[in-house]
């Protein structure tokens, strides 16, 4: 599809990521129809699907602002037998008896908090300079240190014989099919994850996320500034806006901390941090 020339570069949308894909090919396709530049703010496997918040334009340059947690799945996890990547991609590596259901809700509540957490050999850690996967891969031993994360609450939703269906919320940077793998051990048994869907981050939500397919027949974009929720803004006068593309100082009329600069047309122009009674441009968008 052909970029035509009112088409905003500058904004987000939310995509329902399909199984199958890497978050990298959406981005690609996304950056392809838009001809402009974009990110996610948090990759998916590819076997799992849902939500993925994809920046575009110079929208990208406030990715490390936009909110992240908590992060909610839809997991569901096989008992009975783990996998060297601890989900259904991998290969069997142990097998025991299922777990009793008390076993598994008292395992869940350990896995409840503030924990640590051992991630997947099978991921995208570095190790001595190498991707931990590419180790795994060669058949070398790979050894993470553990990672400090936490899990908000699990809530079961089904079970089906050695298959459970929960919904986990959690902290960014928490492997679920670690997760899956570690109920399993602390149940008495063995686990893996054989599929996950990401529902929620932040506040956002895959109720309102579009499919690839029909935001690569009808590219369209959500504001940048509503990628900031909840955040203060101060529109500006024409004088005002002036001063802050050149990166200068503007008088705060709102409190906070960080706020969004509007330009007088109500367009996000920058975000800035107080210094006194002034706001200090920190970042500051292009045009449309």
């Amino acid at each position: 599809m052909t970029q035509t020339a009112t088409r905003p570069t500058n904004g987000f949308v939310l995509i329902d990521k399909p199984e199958g894909a890497t978050s990298h090919d959406v981005v690609r396709q996304v950056r392809r129809v838009l001809g402009a530049p974009a990110g996610h703010t948090g990759t998916l496997d590819p076997f799992a699907s849902g939500l993925l918040v994809i920046l575009a334009g110079s929208a990208t340059r406030l990715a490390r602002f936009v909110p992240s947690d908590p992060k909610v799945y839809e997991a569901t996890i096989r008992f009975g037998v783990a996998t060297d990547t601890d989900d259904r991609t991998g290969s069997p590596v142990a097998w025991a008896p299922l777990p009793r259901e008390s076993a598994v809700r008292a395992a869940a509540a350990r896995l409840t908090g503030r924990i640590s957490q051992v991630p997947p050999a099978f991921s995208a850690k570095h190790v001595a300079g190498a991707r931990a996967y590419a180790l795994a891969r060669s058949g070398k031993e790979v050894q993470l240190r553990p990672v400090e994360v936490e899990v908000y609450y699990w809530n079961f939703l089904e079970r089906e014989g050695d298959t459970w269906l929960a919904r986990v919320s959690c902290s960014t940077g928490t492997y679920v099919r670690a997760l899956a793998r570690d109920l399993g051990q602390l149940a008495g048994s063995a686990a893996h994850l054989v599929a996950l869907r990401r529902i929620r981050i932040g506040p956002f939500t895959l109720d309102d996320a579009t499919t690839l397919a029909e935001f690569l027949e009808a590219p369209r974009l959500q504001p940048v500034a509503a990628a900031l929720p909840g955040w203060p803004s101060q529109t500006l006068a024409p004088e005002e806006a002036t001063r802050v593309r050149h990166g200068a100082r503007v008088v705060a009329t709102v409190p906070g901390r960080l706020a969004l600069l509007l330009d007088p047309s109500g367009e996000l122009l920058a975000l800035a941090e107080r210094r006194d009674d002034h706001w200090q441009p920190r970042v500051v968008l292009g045009s449309r």
